[in-house]
């Protein structure tokens, strides 16, 4: 089977231009691959997790055991995606303090970007999520993923309430599988 870079090219959803290292708070959503609902379901508005979504719940509050530079912020798992704020911070201020706890001093000069965060996210939970399923190797979320650079103040608060609102919204989330056909919902 030979590549075809016709076939196989996909349109960057990035803003062209834009360094996704840099400080600033990012809204990321992560798709299940096939829109599955194998997180958990949704019982009288909240969000109940099973075993895979506990492994992406743990995978999220281990990323600040990863990177220095990483704060997390809101976070929901929804049955067939995730949703999260995350703020990526200058690693060298304050001497690897950050909010309340201590962290290790940056080890590098080199901080890791967007792409990185969510690349480790997806894989670490595929991984554990995978040798569950005996699906090692499998594709367990979406190739792509949805990324918003939050550019202020009311914004971040405005993202953070439909987080928080996320299960209670469930039924018409655009996300949900008896919803209408998304373009942004790819199997």
């Amino acid at each position: 089977m030979s590549y075809d870079p016709h076939k196989h090219h996909r349109r960057s959803i990035r803003l062209k231009g834009y360094d996704y290292s840099s400080e600033g708070a990012y809204f990321v959503t992560i798709c299940v691959k096939g829109g599955e609902s194998v997180l958990g379901e949704v019982v009288g508005g909240e969000m109940v997790l099973n075993e895979y979504g506990r492994i992406v719940e743990a995978c999220w509050q281990d990323l600040v055991n990863h990177y220095d530079h990483v704060v997390l912020d809101a976070f929901v798992i929804m049955p067939n995606h995730i949703h999260f704020i995350v703020i990526l911070i200058d690693a060298t201020v304050g001497a690897g303090r950050v909010g309340a706890g201590l962290r290790p001093a940056p080890t590098g000069d080199k901080q890791h970007g967007l792409p990185e965060i969510v690349r480790a996210i997806k894989s670490f939970s595929a991984r554990r999520i995978n040798e569950l399923r005996d699906a090692t190797g499998s594709s367990f979320w979406q190739r792509n993923y949805y990324e918003h650079i939050i550019r202020n103040e009311r914004a971040l608060n405005a993202i953070r309430e439909y987080i928080h609102n996320n299960p209670a919204n469930w039924l018409q989330d655009q996300l949900h599988p008896a919803a209408p056909p998304n373009p942004f919902n790819q199997k």
